[in-house]
């Protein structure tokens, strides 16, 4: 039987050479060859080669035939978590867990596998930890420990071993960037190290049903680090997000093959661990004891839930030749289009103050939807006065001053009426037909001029 051999495979350009080197002589990248194992050929010329499914025959199968077995899902019991996972655990899938270090990563892994302890046979496979670490966390987070069963291993020959013997429904590796295969002499945490690992978990996933959640370190940048195509290899990737100081972290999904993209789940962290907030919307609204000026509401809406928030605008006199624009929780190109908007269709000119935006709460907005009332807190806060009270806003602000609709603009509504706003002001496409829901007046606008108008 011929032995597996190794090749260096340049992560630029995808050059392959048969021994390393600094430079790769293709593109001119230096430090850029991982080493990658390469599967030896069959005698008939084919590529010994198993896929995601296992080692079963090819065929061709219509979808009809499959359309009726429904997804299995596994509700975790952690509301937010199921949330974001898009109704619950599905078997067989590989998710991914980035975040921060000591965001919370692997305290909400070890309550989940508490939580599924007394349905499902559960592992917790550490490669940072020893047992008796893991097992001082349980104890503190007041955490059933019959059920918790872990393995200190970073080899993945010997974990998929020990896992075939125990057969886990639910398994956490954490983290991908501490295993490593015998196959290569890389170091753990290199590219190929944590790809060719990754893959045989994935691969193990998919042919014995189990479900696995990968923890993975970020790199100074914010992302996962280790290759780009590890992402695209498993089912769904979570981000762990937090402003440093806050109680408070959102468990946010960038890719999810069995649920909603960009789904927000909110916990809080205490001395037992994470907490889920289920009513999100009361943490990111400050309670002010008067109206503030520079402050304006908006309905934001992440994955499929609508979201109060809270954003404030501080401008004040530049003693700059080039004055500041800082946004937190917003893109900041944004705000300086929006502020040139302003000054063109508003007649409102900024361009000698010092404009500081944020978001309260240490969540980021990405949707247009908060356009609209960036500039309504940009307007309070440059007049010095204060938004009418109970006052809410969305929509996009286009860049000749009208004012676009967003998705969803009656659910939004409704969730601003549940927390009790007696006025909002929308886009004209977003109004429902009767201006009014519940107590509160809706004012619908076509033009940036109108809504500054309907404030002041």
């Amino acid at each position: 039987m011929a032995k597996s051999k190794t090749a260096y495979v340049c992560n630029q350009c995808g050059a392959e050479y048969s021994k390393w080197q600094g430079q790769c002589e293709s593109c001119g990248a230096w430090n850029t060859l991982s080493e990658f194992v390469v599967e030896p050929a069959a005698k008939n010329g084919a590529v010994k080669r198993t896929g995601y499914a296992g080692a079963v025959e090819a065929k061709i199968v219509a979808l009809t035939e499959v359309a009726a077995e429904a997804e299995t899902r596994v509700r975790v019991g952690i509301g937010e978590l199921d949330r974001v996972l898009g109704g619950g655990l599905v078997e067989g899938s590989v998710v991914l867990v980035g975040g921060d270090p000591g965001i919370g990563k692997s305290t909400l892994l070890l309550q989940t596998l508490g939580a599924l302890g007394a349905r499902l046979r559960t592992l917790y496979v550490s490669g940072e930890e020893s047992i008796a670490q893991i097992a001082a966390r349980a104890q503190r987070l007041g955490l059933p420990l019959e059920p918790l069963r872990c393995l200190a291993e970073t080899c993945i020959e010997r974990i998929i071993e020990q896992a075939q013997r125990d057969v886990p429904r639910a398994l956490v590796i954490d983290s991908i960037q501490t295993i490593w295969t015998e196959t290569l002499t890389a170091a753990p945490g290199s590219v190929s190290q944590v790809r060719e690992s990754a893959a045989r978990l994935v691969r193990y996933a998919k042919e014995t049903g189990t479900s696995i959640f990968l923890v993975g370190h970020v790199t100074k940048e914010g992302g996962i680090a280790g290759p780009r195509v590890l992402e695209h290899m498993v089912d769904a990737v979570l981000y762990f997000e937090g402003e440093s100081g806050s109680r408070f972290r959102v468990l946010r999904a960038f890719k999810n093959r069995f649920g909603a993209v960009n789904e927000l789940g909110v916990f809080a962290m205490g001395d037992k661990g994470l907490r889920e907030v289920p009513n999100p919307s009361a943490i990111f609204l400050s309670a002010h004891s008067a109206p503030t000026p520079g402050s304006a509401v908006m309905v934001t809406r992440e994955g499929t839930r609508p979201l109060l928030v809270e954003v404030q605008a501080l401008v004040d006199q530049s003693s700059l030749g080039n004055p500041r624009r800082v946004a937190l929780g917003l893109e900041q190109n944004r705000l300086a289009m929006l502020l040139a908007v302003l000054h063109r269709h508003g007649g409102i000119g900024v361009y000698d103050q010092d404009v500081f935006v944020n978001v309260v709460g240490g969540i980021r907005v990405q949707e247009t939807a908060a356009d609209l009332p960036t500039l309504l807190a940009v307007l309070s806060s440059f007049r010095d006065r204060p938004l009418p009270e109970k006052l809410v806003a969305f929509g996009e602000v286009g860049l000749s001053g009208e004012i676009r609709p967003v998705p969803n603009g009656e659910e939004r509504l409704r969730e601003a009426a549940t927390h009790g706003f007696l006025k909002a002001i929308v886009p004209k496409a977003n109004a429902p037909k009767k201006n009014k829901i519940g107590e509160m007046e809706i004012v619908a606008v076509e033009r940036l001029s109108e809504a500054l108008d309907a404030v002041h």
